[in-house]
């Protein structure tokens, strides 16, 4: 029942009409009002309890406590509830943009969530912090939010299968404002006339360049899907008031599409649900069981895998090639041409983007932890920066193809390593997909989310919270507007006066 909605630039002088635009039809999807199907509903409490988790883990970062204080520092304005912020006691409250500013933060700090890859790439778990920002903010229930947390994957997820804003240095977040536009949208029940401009103004304000993740990655990274949360939630603000936005803003003759990607003679098929159909999009996307980024997650297993058998000394290595897809290769490989990612002193968002460190890490401790794995003392080790530096990446054509493959059974995120040993000794395997991966050696299942989840939030949730909390996310769609508005996590005493946040304007 997809539909495939043909995009191309059209001249001014064409005139397109508003109903053949594609933020028209993102809009429509939005207010189509399909039930969520049950194993969907699953899905979305699963990434509930998991971005919960990793912004559990995130609270004393900088960063995060950083953007929380921003939060806080924008109190709930006139007519509304405002929304929670993660780490705070419920009752205080901020303003819903903001929330989804300091929420977004916290959860992408860590790179430790939801991802989908396909034409480009997204963490489709960013919509949940605007959209549930909102819904506590006006007093929607779980049903709504249930809805609202459908459209913002469905519409993110079918972005990222057509649209590649990588190969244009476009930073990936441009699909991001779209969707939680459109989420919000489906949440407050908007019709279709304000969906759509809040679409082309979340848009128009979300592109940006993807120097944010190229050579030393700064905290922006973690800053950038926030802020096209709260992009989201000030577009449909401006929209409900009658605002309008650039239009076409996809085909115009001076449009994203002729400008920021393919050109004026570009086209584009962009599948979207058609009218009845339930959306469904979440349930192709993945977690993480490691915090790193996606592309690395089946070579943490395979590495840990290696370590176990036992099979070679890692001190004896003398070559290790990873030979794996175009994105891994160009993204976190050796073929970003990026000195940073054999910089022992680089930040930790650069050595997430580094597929030799991860590997050489993982391989020499059979494993990958959070923050220990990203320590400057870790990544300076003597031992670890010699292997380090003897392995490379390589892209590998049936890889890559496998990568962009529409057929779940064949799309990996993997490849094949080749480790040549100083006496010549060649030793090779493959792994196709992630552990945790839903085609993976242990896919990733309620009881995974909930570990996951007790595992990052036990250092600083008290466990009466933990409960609270899981009790709550597990009963979503039956939650009272009450229930919504405690959505959230509260720090032990203390947690957060152990990280305070530099003054800034506010």
């Amino acid at each position: 029942m997809t539909v495939q909605h043909h995009l191309r630039v059209h001249r001014s002088d064409e005139n397109l009409e508003r109903e053949g635009q594609l933020a028209w039809h993102i809009a429509e999807v939005a207010t189509d009002p399909v039930a969520v199907d049950a194993d969907v509903v699953d899905m979305i409490i699963n990434r509930v309890i998991d971005n919960a988790s990793v912004a559990a883990a995130s609270l004393t970062r900088r960063p995060v406590s950083a953007a929380r204080q921003q939060a806080l520092d924008h109190p709930v304005s006139v007519g509304g509830t405002g929304a929670t912020v993660f780490g705070c006691a419920l009752e205080r409250r901020s303003s819903p943009e903001w929330a989804a500013w300091a929420n977004g933060v916290a959860v992408r700090e860590l790179d430790y969530h939801d991802t989908f890859l396909a034409a480009d790439y997204s963490h489709p778990g960013d919509n949940i912090p605007p959209i549930l920002a909102v819904a506590q903010h006006v007093g929607a229930d779980g049903g709504a939010l249930v809805r609202g947390l459908a459209t913002g994957y469905e519409i993110q997820i079918d972005l990222v299968r057509a649209i590649c804003l990588h190969k244009h240095k476009i930073d990936h977040v441009a699909h991001l404002g779209p969707s939680a536009a459109a989420g919000i949208g489906t949440l407050l029940g908007l019709d279709t006339e304000t969906i759509f401009q809040a679409v082309g103004q979340a848009l128009h304000t979300t592109t940006a360049t993807r120097q944010s993740r190229k050579g030393e990655i700064s905290t922006w990274k973690a800053h950038a899907p926030a802020f096209a949360g709260k992009m989201a939630v000030e577009a449909v603000d401006r929209a409900m008031r009658g605002e309008t936005s650039p239009s076409p803003i996809y085909e115009g003759e001076d449009g994203v599409v002729a400008w920021m990607l393919d050109g004026k003679d570009a086209a584009y098929d962009v599948p979207l649900p058609a009218a009845g159909e339930p959306k469904r999009g979440i349930l192709d996307s993945y977690t993480k069981e490691h915090s790193a980024e996606y592309q690395a997650q089946a070579w943490i297993d395979l590495a840990r895998k290696l370590h176990d058998e036992g099979a070679f000394d890692p001190a004896d290595v003398q070559s290790i090639v990873l030979h794996t897809s175009h994105h891994t290769h160009y993204v976190i490989g050796s073929g970003a041409n990026d000195p940073q990612k054999y910089d022992p002193t680089a930040s930790r968002e650069t050595l997430d983007h580094s597929i030799p460190y991860i590997f050489a890490v993982a391989l020499q401790d059979g494993g990958w932890h959070h923050v220990d794995s990203y320590t400057p003392e870790r990544a300076g080790r003597e031992d670890t920066v010699a292997l380090w530096h003897k392995i490379t990446t390589a892209e590998d054509a049936e890889w890559t193809r496998r990568y962009h493959s529409e057929d779940p059974i064949e799309k990996a995120f993997g490849g094949r390593v080749v480790v040549t040993l100083a006496d010549g000794t060649v030793i090779e395997d493959e792994i196709a997909v992630a552990d945790a991966h839903p085609l993976g050696a242990r896919p990733f299942a309620r009881q995974d989310y909930i570990r996951k989840f007790r595992i990052l939030a036990e250092p600083v949730l008290e466990p009466a919270e933990i409960e609270r909390f899981l009790d709550l996310a597990q009963r979503l769609p039956e939650l009272t507007a009450d229930e919504v508005r405690q959505l959230s996590i509260v720090a032990k005493p203390g947690v957060l006066a152990s990280a305070p946040a530099p003054k800034g304007l506010f």
